[in-house]
C-alpha cells in the first residue's frame, strides 16, 4: 500500500560484510550477538543456527583470548552468515583475527568491531586499522557512551551526543588519513533520547553507515520497548542500515523484535503486517480470536501486506479500505475490500478462511482494481 507519507532515507555508502552489503539502498540488516563462550566451537555454532533460522543477517562473537580466535577460523567455516569479532582492550586480538584464515583460505571474519575508547590509545588502532586495509576487511567503530575516551569525559563533562560523535569522527579522521574507508559507525547509549540524537548528529556530518541500537536495554519485555522507542526514532529519522535489539537472556528472540521494529517504521516490510482496531464495547465479533487465527496462519508468508481486521463500523469501512486487503465487520458479518474495493461479503464464521484464500491470490495489477482506483470511485455497501 502506497502511503503520502514517507521517510527518506538517510544516503550512506556502501560497505561490504562478506557477501553481504550494508548502506545505500540495501535493505537495513537485523543482527545480533551470541552469548556463548566463543572457544566453545560446538555450542557457538549451535546458538547462530537457531539465529540463523530465525532470520539473523549478520552475527558477532566475542574475541578475549586467542581460544577465541581459532574458534573463529572453525565457526566461520560452518556457518551461512558473516561473522563479527568483537574486540575490546587487547588490539592483538583484532590483529589476529584479521590475519586468521579458514581452512578453506577465506577470512575468518568477515568484519572486526573497535571500540576507540577502550583500544589502548590512537597508535595500537592505526595497527588495526592497516591490517584491516591490508586484508579488505571492513571494521565496525563502535562508539559506547559507557567508555568514551577520557579526554572527551574531561572535555564535555558527561557522554553527550557531541562526545559520542567527536569520538566516532576522530577515528574516521585516523582512519581516512591512511586510506582506510570500510568502515561502519555505531553510536551507542542506553539512554534514548541521547542515543537518538547522537545518531541525528552524526548522520549531519558524515555519510557512513551506520548500526543503530540502544545498548543495555534490559530485559526481554522493557528492552524490547525501550528498544523500539529508540531505534523506531532513527529509524523514523532516515537513519540506520543495519539494527541490533540488544536483549538479556537468549538473543533469539531479538531478531524477531528487530524486523518488528523495522516493519512497524516501514522500513522493512518482508511479511503480512495485520493492523486491528482496539478492543471496545462496540465490538460485534469476535475480533481477538479471528485476529490471532489470521497471524498464526500466515506466520510463514513473506508477503509485504498491510491487512486490516476491524471490527465495528465507527472507522472500520475508512481503515480498511486503506489497506491491501481488509475487513470492515459488524453484527456478526464483513465486507473484504482489496486495495480499497469491496470485493466479497463475508460472515464472521468465514472470515478467516476466505481472508486467507484473498491474501493467496493477491495481485495488486489485478486490471479491474486498477480501473477502479483511476477512476477514484467509492462505494460502501451497506451490512444487512
Amino acid at each position: 500500500m502506497a502511503y503520502s507519507t514517507v521517510v527518506k532515507r538517510h544516503k550512506t555508502r556502501v560497505v561490504s560484510v562478506g557477501d553481504h552489503l550494508v548502506g545505500g539502498d540495501h535493505p537495513i540488516s537485523v543482527q545480533s550477538m551470541t552469548t556463548t563462550n566463543t572457544f566453545d566451537v560446538e555450542e557457538t555454532i549451535a546458538q547462530i543456527q537457531k539465529l540463523e533460522e530465525a532470520g539473523c543477517e549478520i552475527v558477532r562473537v566475542t574475541v578475549p583470548k586467542k581460544e577465541d580466535v581459532e574458534a573463529c577460523r572453525l565457526i566461520r567455516s560452518r556457518i551461512k552468515i558473516p561473522l563479527i569479532a568483537d574486540i575490546h582492550y587487547d588490539y592483538r586480538m583484532a590483529l589476529a583475527c584479521l590475519e586468521a584464515t579458514t581452512d578453506a583460505g577465506r577470512p575468518a571474519v568477515d568484519k572486526i568491531r573497535i571500540n576507540p575508547g577502550n583500544i589502548g590509545g590512537e597508535e595500537r588502532f592505526k595497527e588495526v586499522i592497516r591490517k584491516a586495509k591490508d586484508k579488505g576487511i571492513p571494521m565496525r567503530v563502535g562508539v559506547n557512551s559507557g567508555s568514551l575516551e577520557k579526554d572527551l569525559i574531561e572535555k564535555y563533562g558527561f557522554p553527550c551526543p557531541e562526545a559520542l560523535v567527536e569520538s566516532a569522527l576522530r577515528a574516521i579522521e585516523t582512519a581516512e588519513g591512511l586510506g582506510y574507508r570500510d568502515i561502519i559507525v555505531s553510536l551507542k547509549a542506553s539512554h534514548v533520547p541521547t542515543a537518538v540524537e547522537t545518531y541525528s548528529l552524526f548522520a549531519s556530518k558524515c555519510d557512513y553507515p551506520t548500526h543503530v541500537g540502544i545498548t543495555e536495554a534490559g530485559s526481554r519485555e522493557y528492552g524490547t520497548l525501550k528498544s523500539a522507542a529508540g531505534i523506531g526514532a532513527i529509524l523514523l529519522r532516515g537513519i540506520g542500515d543495519t539494527i541490533r535489539v540488544s536483549l538479556l537472556g537468549d538473543p533469539v528472540p531479538e531478531i524477531a523484535a528487530g524486523f518488528d521494529i523495522l516493519r512497524a517504521c516501514d522500513r522493512r516490510v518482508n511479511r503480512p503486517e495485520v493492523v486491528a482496531c482496539p478492543t471496545c464495547g462496540r465490538l460485534d465479533i469476535d475480533l481477538e480470536r479471528i485476529v490471532a487465527e489470521v497471524e498464526a496462519k500466515m506466520a510463514h508468508l513473506k508477503n509485504p501486506l498491510r491487512i486490516s481486521i476491524l471490527g465495528c463500523l465507527v472507522n472500520g469501512f475508512g481503515e480498511a479500505k486503506e489497506a491491501d486487503l481488509g475487513i470492515a465487520a459488524g453484527a456478526g458479518k464483513g465486507i473484504i475490500f482489496k486495495k480499497g474495493v469491496p470485493i466479497r461479503h463475508v460472515t464472521e464464521a468465514e472470515m478467516v478462511e476466505a481472508l486467507l484464500e484473498e491474501v493467496g491470490r493477491f495481485d495488486e495489477d489485478t486490471p479491474a482494481l486498477k480501473s477502479y482506483q483511476e477512476k477514484k470511485k467509492s462505494a460502501l455497501p451497506i451490512l444487512n
